[in-house]
């Protein structure tokens, strides 16, 4: 039982040390993140869209 009662001890003083993100950092990772996303996507549609039409193409159809 020692055992246990030392780990929550050092699990709450790991947890003092932490530093939590701001609403305004957290609001920017995800914009940031939706932004990443977003430009990808896009990217990777132009992409299929033209091997498609390649493939579309070389194939006859």
């Amino acid at each position: 039982m020692e055992k246990l009662t030392t780990y929550f001890t050092h699990v709450k003083e790991e947890i003092r040390k932490v530093i939590f993100p701001t609403k305004v950092q957290v609001r920017q990772a995800f914009v940031a993140v939706f932004i990443v996303v977003t430009v990808i996507s896009i990217f990777l549609a132009l992409v299929d869209m033209l091997m498609s039409a390649i493939v579309s193409m070389a194939i006859g159809n």
